[in-house]
C-alpha cells in the first residue's frame, strides 16, 4: 500500500502543529518567550514548585531537551529552581515574578491562535475536533 501524506493523521497533525507553532512564536516572542518554552509556562502557570520528573510525565518529551529549555529559562529569568525538601538528587521548579507578569497576555494569544485555527469549523465540529485529539493522545499514552 502506498503512503499518501495526505491521509497521514501523524503528517496532517504535524503539520497543524508546525502551522500553529509559528504563528504562536510570532505573537509571544514580544514577551521573551519562544515556543518551546510554552508548554512548561503553560504546566507551571496551573501550578509551579514542580520537579523536572513531574514535567516530563505531564509533557511527554525526552528528558535531554527539557532539561535544556529548563536550562535556558533560567538563564532568561523564567524560572528559578531551589532543592527539594525530602529528595537530596531533585529540585522543585518555581516561576520568577517575571514569567508570572506573562501569564494572561501569553494565554490571550494561544487563545486568539485557537480561536483564529478552528473558525473554519462549526462549534459542534470544534469540539469534536477536540475530543477526538484527545482520545488519540490518550490511546498513543497508553501504549
Amino acid at each position: 500500500m502506498a503512503f499518501d501524506k495526505e491521509k497521514s493523521a501523524g503528517f496532517l497533525i504535524n503539520h497543524i502543529a508546525r502551522l500553529f507553532a509559528k504563528e504562536l512564536q510570532h505573537r509571544i516572542q514580544p514577551l521573551g518567550i519562544v515556543t518551546g518554552q510554552f508548554p512548561i509556562l503553560l504546566e507551571l502557570w496551573e501550578g509551579d514548585g514542580l520537579t523536572q520528573r513531574e514535567l516530563l510525565e505531564k509533557l511527554d518529551i525526552e528528558q535531554a531537551t527539557l532539561a535544556n529549555t529548563l536550562t535556558r529559562m533560567q538563564r532568561d529569568g523564567l524560572i528559578k529552581r531551589t532543592k527539594h525538601p525530602t529528595d537530596a538528587r531533585a529540585q522543585l521548579i518555581w516561576l520568577t515574578d517575571k514569567a508570572s507578569k506573562i501569564k494572561n497576555e501569553a494565554y490571550q494569544s494561544a487563545a486568539q491562535i485557537n480561536m483564529e485555527s478552528l473558525s473554519v469549523l462549526s462549534e459542534k465540529d470544534q469540539a469534536l475536533f477536540m475530543e477526538f485529539m484527545r482520545r488519540v493522545i490518550a490511546g498513543m499514552r497508553s501504549d
